[in-house]
C-alpha cells in the first residue's frame, strides 16, 4: 500500500454513529480461572452441529476432541478444561433454545501433552500450505468476529476463484466490546503471524489489517510490528458503523464492491477476524485448538469493567462475576454488543466461539419504546450500508409476501441494525427482516430440493 493510501477511509453508502463507550478499553486482558463445571455446546458455527466421541464417565483432557465436525460445513470441538463427562444433555444457548452439549465436571488443569503452552514466540512457519488448511481444521477454528463460519471452508479457495488480498478486521465497530483492541495491543506480534500464516495457505501476498481510528494504540503497535513483514499493512478507518461488515470493509480498505448475492472470494478477498489470526497461529504454532477466546464484560452500571480470557463452556454468571457482579437495575442481559447482539434469558447459558461480549444495560435502556406508525422519513434508507429499503421490507415480511421480499434482496441484509437506531417510530425493522430472511432461505433451500 503507497503512502498516499495511508489516509482515513470509509465505506460511502449509509452507516450511523452510535455512542462507542469503550469502557474497558484500557483494562488488560485476565485469565478467568476454569469453572467447576462447564457445558460445551455442539453447535458453536455455522452449519451442522458436530458429533459428540465421548461418552458419560470419560475422562478428558484440555484440548482433546470431544467432537468431530459433521459433513462440509462443520466444524471439531474440544474440550476446554480437564475433569470427567457427567453427561451429554441439552441445554440453552445464546439463541435461547436448547441445544446438545458435552457437560463436563472441572478436575485440575491437565492438558494434552503436544500443546506448546509457554509464551515464546514461533516466528518460522514450518507447515505448507495443505498442512495449515487440515491444521485448521483440526483445530476447530471458526470466525471469532461473531460469524462463526468454519476458517478452513474460507482458506479453501473454490475452483475458479482467486484470492490477491487477506483482510485482517480488527474494526470492532460495535460499541462496548473491546476484545479485539485488547488483543491487538497484547497479541500483536502473534496476530502478524497468524496473518502470514493465513496468506500462505491462500496464495496471497498482500495483507491489510482494517482498525478504526478509535484505537489509535493498536494501529501504533501493529503498524510497528508490520515493519519487519513485508506485504502486510494497516489501513485506519473512519468510525463509522457497522465498519466491520465484510462489504463494508472490502470497499473501504479496496474500494472493491462485492455484487449482491455474491462474496468476498468474487472480489479476490479473503476476510478474516484478528481474533481468528490469532486463534490459527496458536493451532500452527503452538499446537493449540480453538478452547478459549477473549470476552469484553462491560455496561454503564458495571463494577469493574473486563476483558477475560475464558474456557469455552463456562456460564456467563462467571463472567458477570469478575466484573463486580449483577447491577441491581439491569434490565437486560446482551450476547455480544447493542447493535447486533442477543439478549439471554438464563445466567447459566455457556461461552462459545462466538461470544465476543457481555453487555449488562440498565433497567432506563433495555426496553423499547412503543411502535408508532412509519412516517416515510426515510432515514432507514439513507443508513442502510447495503442500499436496501428496510421500510418496504418490513411491509412485506408483516404481509407475509416474502417472493416480494426477495426480489427486494432482503438476504443481502446483514442485520447490522442501523435501521432500527435511526427509526424515529420506533419500527422493528430488523426483527420483522430477520424473520423474512429465514423463510426465504427456507423457500430457496426447498426449490432445490
Amino acid at each position: 500500500m503507497s503512502k498516499s493510501d495511508q489516509h482515513i477511509k470509509t465505506f460511502p453508502k449509509g452507516g450511523v454513529h452510535p455512542n462507542d463507550e469503550k469502557r474497558s478499553a484500557n483494562v488488560p486482558i485476565s485469565e478467568l480461572p476454569p469453572p467447576k463445571m462447564v457445558s460445551i455446546p455442539l453447535s458453536q458455527h455455522i452449519g451442522a452441529p458436530s458429533v459428540p466421541v465421548v461418552d458419560k464417565r470419560d475422562p478428558v483432557k484440555v484440548g482433546q476432541i470431544i467432537a468431530k465436525s459433521k459433513g462440509l460445513v462443520s466444524s471439531n470441538i474440544h474440550s476446554s478444561v480437564s475433569g470427567t463427562v457427567t453427561k451429554i444433555d441439552y441445554v440453552l444457548d445464546s439463541t435461547g433454545y436448547k441445544r446438545q452439549a458435552v457437560i463436563i465436571r472441572v478436575k485440575d488443569d491437565e492438558w494434552e501433552e503436544s500443546i506448546d503452552r509457554s509464551e515464546t514466540l514461533v516466528k518460522d512457519i514450518a507447515l505448507e500450505k495443505d498442512e495449515i488448511l487440515k491444521k485448521v481444521a483440526e483445530a476447530g477454528i471458526v470466525g471469532l468476529g461473531g460469524a462463526t463460519f468454519p476458517a478452513h471452508i474460507k482458506l479453501n479457495i473454490p475452483r475458479g476463484k482467486k484470492a490477491d488480498y487477506l483482510i485482517l478486521n480488527g474494526v470492532e465497530c460495535e460499541p462496548y466490546l473491546t476484545a479485539d483492541h485488547r488483543l491487538m495491543l497484547e497479541k500483536g506480534a502473534e496476530i502478524i503471524i497468524g496473518a502470514k500464516i493465513l496468506m500462505k495457505a491462500l496464495g496471497v501476498e498482500k495483507c491489510v489489517i482494517g482498525i478504526e481510528i478509535n484505537k489509535p494504540d493498536a494501529i501504533a503497535n501493529l503498524s510497528e510490528l508490520c515493519k519487519e513483514y513485508p506485504g502486510i499493512a494497516v489501513q485506519p478507518l473512519k468510525v463509522q458503523y457497522p465498519q466491520g461488515g465484510e462489504k463494508q470493509l472490502i470497499k473501504a480498505v479496496l474500494n472493491r464492491e462485492v455484487p449482491s448475492g455474491g462474496l468476498p472470494i468474487d472480489v479476490g478477498v479473503v476476510v478474516h477476524n484478528v481474533g481468528t489470526s490469532f486463534a490459527v497461529y496458536e493451532a500452527i504454532q503452538k499446537n493449540k485448538p480453538l478452547i478459549e477466546r477473549i470476552v469484553t464484560v462491560t455496561g454503564k452500571e458495571v463494577d469493574k469493567p473486563v476483558n477475560l480470557r475464558v474456557r469455552i463452556g463456562t456460564p456467563v454468571q462467571d463472567l458477570i462475576l469478575a466484573a463486580g457482579g449483577l447491577p441491581d437495575n439491569t434490565g437486560k442481559i446482551i450476547s455480544g454488543g447493542p447493535m447486533m447482539g442477543k439478549a439471554l434469558n438464563s445466567l447459566e447459558v455457556p461461552v462459545a466461539k462466538g461470544t465476543s461480549g457481555i453487555l449488562l444495560m440498565p433497567e432506563e435502556e433495555a426496553h423499547r419504546k412503543a411502535q408508532q406508525v412509519c412516517i416515510r422519513c426515510g432515514q432507514c434508507v439513507s443508513v442502510c450500508p447495503m442500499g436496501l429499503e428496510p421500510y418496504l421490507l418490513m411491509n412485506e415480511c408483516e404481509k407475509e409476501v416474502f417472493e416480494r421480499a426477495e426480489k427486494d434482496h432482503i438476504l443481502d441484509c446483514i442485520e447490522c441494525g442501523s435501521c432500527a437506531f435511526v427509526c424515529p417510530s420506533n419500527r422493528a425493522l430488523l426483527d420483522y427482516i430477520r424473520l423474512g430472511k429465514r423463510v426465504v432461505t427456507t423457500m430457496r433451500r426447498e426449490r432445490v430440493s
